[in-house]
């Protein structure tokens, strides 16, 4: 076993994909969104949510990842999506790999107050989803969250 210490952040150049967690929250015809605070994609807006912990369900761990991320507690309801995030570096080497696990999730307890990794954390109108500059397939995920939604309601 190495003695090489690890640093906190092993992202960049993973030996493998890394599983992530993110959760779709509606609240009042808004969706709860985040302004990344590290890299990749440091400035941009996306869903909250962040990476699995071993022995952690996915279903705990998106809940802990919003509740760190927003202040929020949230109950996941439903898969929304896997997505996978492969960003190649200018020598076409994967410098980022991720396999995220979107959820439903149904807003609970809690005051909205970023932490965390994240610059700022916002109710956002649909409508005005296009003046923020979001991560690639976080508007699709929103948007097909929120037909899953409107199909459960129905039920």
């Amino acid at each position: 076993m190495s003695t090489k210490r690890r640093t906190k952040d092993n992202r960049r150049y993973p030996k493998r994909p890394i599983l992530g967690v993110g959760a779709v929250v509606f609240r009042r015809g808004r969706v709860l969104l985040v302004e990344r605070g590290r890299e990749p994609f440091k400035g941009y807006w996306s869903l909250p949510g962040g990476v699995l912990e071993v022995g952690e369900t996915l279903e705990r761990g998106v809940a802990r990842e919003v509740k760190e991320e927003t202040g929020l507690e949230v109950t996941p309801v439903a898969l929304v999506e896997i997505y996978e995030r492969l960003i190649l570096d200018q020598g076409g080497r994967p410098e980022y790999h991720y396999v995220l696990i979107d959820f439903l999730c149904r807003a609970g307890a809690g005051k909205l107050a970023p932490a965390s990794d994240v610059l700022r954390a916002e109710w956002v109108r649909l409508m005005d989803l296009a003046d923020y500059r979001l991560t690639e397939g976080a508007l699709e995920a929103i948007f097909k969250a929120s037909r899953l939604r409107e199909e459960m309601r129905k039920k």
